[in-house]
């Protein structure tokens, strides 16, 4: 789906209070399709999350760096993923060579986790993330762990005043962002 009808369906599912405060933008290059752009939510014109292709990489390698070389942390192997990289090695790399492998291809696993729970999100997740919203009922979005499904379905008009009130106690468990936007919707009623 393109970004102007995927933009039209999001601010369509807005509640009518906040419907011109928030906004979605994203920018493009037109004449560098390989150059990924930036994705925004914005509140009342000022940007509150940014979603960014061009440092997302970086930070999760970062992240990865500092999981590798953090001795505290121990990250457990099982047979399934020393088998697994058996597997897609064709059996020809040393047996103590496949530890290590299994435990990187962990610890890559463990920092995309991390950076997405930190809402380090790129301009592709977010279309994802929004297509998925527009197919999924609202109950899922509102129980997800996913930062961004949260934020959509807060702001969405089908959730009512009551459920509002009555998610204050999750809320506290969320992430800040999330929490904004909770107080934010908490301010149109």
């Amino acid at each position: 789906m393109s970004w102007s009808k995927l933009k039209k369906q999001l601010e369509s599912f807005l509640c009518p209070a906040l419907y011109g405060r928030v906004e979605y933008r994203a920018t493009g290059y037109r004449y560098l399709p390989d150059k990924s752009g930036i994705c925004y939510i914005a509140v009342d014109k000022k940007n509150v999350l940014t979603m960014s292709d061009i440092t997302t990489s970086i930070r999760w390698y970062q992240t990865e760096q500092e999981i590798k070389n953090d001795s505290a942390i121990q990250i457990p192997i099982n047979d399934e993923e020393m088998e697994a990289v058996r597997k897609d090695t064709k059996g020809i790399v040393p047996e103590d060579r496949l530890r290590v492998i299994a435990r990187s291809r962990k610890i890559s696993e463990y920092a995309k986790e991390l950076l997405s729970a930190q809402a380090s999100l790129s301009k592709s997740n977010f279309i994802v993330v929004a297509n998925r919203f527009l197919s999924i009922s609202i109950e899922e979005s509102i129980e997800s762990n996913d930062i961004l499904l949260n934020i959509l379905a807060l702001v969405d008009r089908r959730v009512g005043k009551k459920r509002i009130l009555n998610m204050a106690e999750k809320m506290k468990l969320k992430h800040p962002i999330v929490q904004y936007f909770y107080e934010l919707r908490l301010s149109t009623l």
